[in-house]
């Protein structure tokens, strides 16, 4: 079992944060502070520790919001490296520092984001910037425009990852989720961004406008289609993930999928009987019968038996290739029915269908039980 996030953000990071804060800001009252954050910490998450830590220090530094903000930056040392590579769970450091900006900065945004851009470089202020989104949208888009050419890749990555409508963890972005127009032309700037880290939060980003926009998303991935290099290619791709998993035909046709090919499913292999706890193997050949080469995206979905006994279907993804004349592909995946945080599975008949460009081809049902 994975060791939970709070365990990396002990005791230790806000004595290490007081520290910092004291060597450039004498009357800093470490004692109350550190009195202060410890008193209910330890049964926090780490969300909520970055969260009291954030209100302790507004409590103990000065009073005036941009004498505060100008004493964390200050403070505030290189970018944490870890063994892993560039920052890692070390970045979190300073996620008290964004999240006393993003909690107390809305009404002073020039001290806000230049404290965001500070800040971004050293963790992410994907969070902190939402604040300025909703209060000053058109000034903080106007300063993200110009932050998409910024030399620093992570600042780069804070113009598409802090706009996006549905980013997780976040409040959402209502007003960009009602027109996203002034994120897709910021999502224009950085479509060809020379780094990958900066291309997935675009694809991220996209993915997110189509949940709620599925024309627009449509609309985007056409155009960026047009002379699309490997890359740009990656990120559409990326980018259509959800509406390829609902089956969207729109989306699979923009990625060469047509739903009206000759592509057959055959030799299903599901068992009568499975239980929970167990696995189930799913196993089709997928035949394309004509003398002409199509491409073929294959899933197959399972419709999950719920408490209330409907039912409701989870997509698996397989692969996605092109089927010469008379060629046969045998697709399968074994399916864990362990209990687990994200699904608890329930007895019954699971119906499962293979999933050939969009279309739905019924393959079989398991009968669940404990």
């Amino acid at each position: 079992m994975a060791e939970p996030l709070k365990n990396s953000f002990g005791p230790e990071i806000p004595e290490r944060l007081s520290r910092m804060i004291l060597e450039v800001h004498p009357a800093f009252p470490v004692a109350q502070f550190m009195e202060q954050v410890l008193h209910g910490y330890e049964p926090l998450e780490l969300m909520p520790r970055a969260r009291h830590i954030a209100k302790v220090l507004r409590e103990t530094l000065p009073s005036d919001y941009a004498e505060a903000t100008r004493i964390l930056i200050e403070s505030s040392g290189p970018r944490p490296q870890s063994a892993e590579g560039d920052g890692g769970m070390a970045t979190f450091f300073y996620l008290p520092h964004t999240t006393f900006i993003g909690s107390y900065g809305a009404d002073d945004f020039e001290t806000s984001i230049e404290a965001n851009y500070h800040f971004t470089k050293l963790f992410t202020a994907e969070f902190s910037i939402r604040p300025l989104l909703i209060h000053h949208q058109a000034r903080t888009v106007e300063k993200l425009r110009t932050w998409a050419t910024d030399d620093n890749v992570h600042v780069r990555r804070l113009v598409s990852e802090g706009t996006r409508p549905r980013l997780p963890w976040a409040p959402r972005l209502p007003e960009f989720q009602r027109d996203p127009t002034p994120v897709l032309e910021l999502l224009e700037l950085l479509k060809d961004d020379p780094e990958l880290y900066v291309r997935r939060s675009v694809a991220n980003n996209l993915n997110d406008i189509g949940k709620d926009n599925p024309d627009q998303l449509i609309d985007t991935a056409k155009h960026w289609m047009k002379d699309a290099h490997h890359e740009r290619k990656w990120v559409i791709k990326h980018a259509l993930r959800f509406a390829i998993k609902a089956g969207n035909p729109e989306a699979l046709a923009v990625l060469g999928f047509s739903n009206d090919s000759p592509i057959t499913v055959e030799n299903t292999v599901i068992p009568a009987d499975a239980h929970i706890g167990g696995s189930v193997l799913i196993q089709f050949d997928v035949v394309n019968p004509s003398d002409q080469p199509h491409t073929a995206n294959i899933d197959f979905q399972i419709h999950y038996i719920k408490s209330n006994g409907k039912s409701s279907a989870k997509v698996f993804k397989l692969k996605s290739t092109t089927l010469y004349a008379n060629e046969r592909l045998t697709a399968k995946k074994r399916v864990s029915l362990e209990e687990m945080t994200t699904r608890k599975h329930f007895p019954g008949e699971h119906r499962v269908d293979a999933l050939i460009n969009g279309q739905v081809h019924p393959i079989g049902i398991f009968q669940l039980s404990k």
